[in-house]
């Protein structure tokens, strides 16, 4: 039986207080002197929404890496796996798991992986996971799993996970992204999650929680004391309201790695940070992006669900705007898919050359045929056509914000043809900001990397007002 609404700020106000004290410092200190590489493997390019100063590769050949881990102590691989038939996926792991190995040798480090997905438990799981633990060939102690995320309004509490709507923490599996048609799921209570994706190989008795009261009463000594007993090969939830709990669960996790243990993460953005020991930092705002161009910038939309559509009615009233819908039915069809790009193209050039903003996005009616396979085919043929556009576009727009982790992964990818990107900061709670690199389209640029479920309903319009001229 599924677990009811709460009230968030009835149930938060019964939570024992947080943890006094901080311990990022600790953390990026026992990272440091630990020498090991934190290898971050992002299924969609909206992982890197809670850092910082951080390289991302969208290539993992033994070479990238090696020089990568020979360079950075953390970094990012977009593997963009969410976009994949789990065949794919798997076979991203393996590769990705066996390169790293490789590279490490030859760089002479040690690293550690980090899994990182949707905070909304949509992804292969456990079909990457398993896939890289293969291709590492190491034995982790257990799978951590955190998919707290608190710029998207998702928290786990009593080892359920739910999704912020409003005033109300509904449980995950009774939102729209339980009904996902690539990854849909049944249970927001996480064990009986992890049972059911692993169909049975792991009861849901076998998973482990850290526990809220735990992590706020005991602190990081009753977290690894906790964490020591977690058998071989496990699976343990953390539970998570607030980023504090985060340090103190990471704390614990460092202190029991100092007496031998291995862990593999799965996790949403907001562990990759801390884990990290990165500090928050400001969000970026107009003078630290500004360019100087007398052309327009250039949004895309491409996510479907309502809060994406939400926000791009917002944007499409502002004033400044040229609105262009992209009609999907034109794009599936092979004999109109030509002529369309070729038309879209023209009309964005002109607008982005007067000096307006333009907002181009996929007509909302949804064409879904078929099993998840054919889905996810549709999405990427789609996705691929407005990759044509971004690639064959003469012109740098002032901006790029691109809405969606299919949409802005393939055009940075594809469209861009970015290979390494740093992390310039965030834009907005939850969303990063990419500049892009010297083999890009246009190397400098600032890549926006909005994702679908994140943001107010005035998120898309005020990122757009973000790069008027300082």
């Amino acid at each position: 039986m599924e677990e009811p609404t709460l009230n968030k700020q009835e149930i938060f106000d019964q939570l024992p207080p947080i943890w006094p004290e901080a311990f990022l410092p600790q953390i990026q200190k026992a990272h440091q002197l630990s020498g090991k590489r934190l290898v971050v493997l992002d299924d969609d390019p909206t992982g890197t929404q809670t850092v910082q100063d951080i390289p991302l590769l969208t290539e993992w050949s033994v070479e990238s890496l090696r020089r990568e881990l020979e360079q950075s102590s953390v970094f990012f691989i977009l593997t963009n796996s969410r976009s994949m038939i789990a065949e794919q996926a798997e076979a991203i792991g393996r590769e990705i798991g066996k390169n790293l190995m490789e590279a490490a040798a030859l760089a002479g480090v040690e690293f550690f992986v980090l899994s990182r997905s949707d905070s909304t438990l949509r992804g292969h799981y456990p079909a990457e996971v398993d896939a890289l633990i293969e291709g590492v060939e190491q034995v982790y102690d257990a799978v951590v799993m955190v998919p707290y995320f608190e710029a998207g309004g998702r928290y786990t509490l009593n080892d359920i996970h739910y999704v912020q709507q409003g005033a109300e923490l509904i449980p995950a599996a009774l939102t729209e992204f339980a009904k996902d048609k690539a990854f849909p799921f049944q249970h927001s209570y996480l064990p009986a999650y992890v049972e059911e994706k692993t169909k049975g190989r792991i009861l849901a008795d076998q998973v482990m929680g850290i526990s809220l009261d735990l992590i706020r009463k005991g602190g990081p000594e009753a977290v690894k004391a906790r964490l020591l007993e977690v058998p071989t090969g496990g699976v343990v939830v953390i539970n998570a309201c607030a980023g504090r709990d985060l340090e103190v669960a990471v704390r614990g996790l460092q202190l029991a790695q100092a007496e031998g243990k291995q862990y593999l993460y799965r996790t949403a953005a907001s562990f990759v940070r801390v884990l990290a020991g990165i500090p928050v930092k400001p969000l970026l705002n107009a003078q630290s992006m500004a360019i100087d161009t007398p052309h327009g910038g250039l949004m895309i939309v491409g996510s479907h669900i309502k809060k994406s559509s939400l926000q791009l009615e917002k944007a499409l009233q502002l004033e400044e705007v040229f609105s262009l819908e992209i009609e999907v039915g034109k794009l599936v069809e092979e004999t109109a898919r030509h002529a369309a790009i070729a038309q879209y193209l023209e009309q964005i050039e002109a607008a982005i050359r007067t000096g307006r903003n333009v907002v181009a996005y996929t007509s909302r009616k949804l064409i879904a045929l078929g099993d998840a396979s054919t889905s996810l085919s549709i999405s990427r043929l789609i996705s691929e056509s407005i990759c044509q556009i971004v690639e064959r576009l003469p012109i740098q727009p002032k901006f790029l914000i691109a809405k969606g982790g299919i949409t802005s992964n393939d055009v940075a990818t594809k469209g861009l043809g970015v290979k390494r990107a740093m992390v310039a900061g965030q834009l907005q709670g939850g969303v990063p900001v990419w500049r892009l690199g010297p083999e890009s389209k246009f190397p400098g640029m600032h890549y926006v990397v909005y994702p679908g479920n994140v943001g107010s309903e005035e998120g898309l319009a005020e990122a757009i007002r973000a790069f008027a001229t300082p």
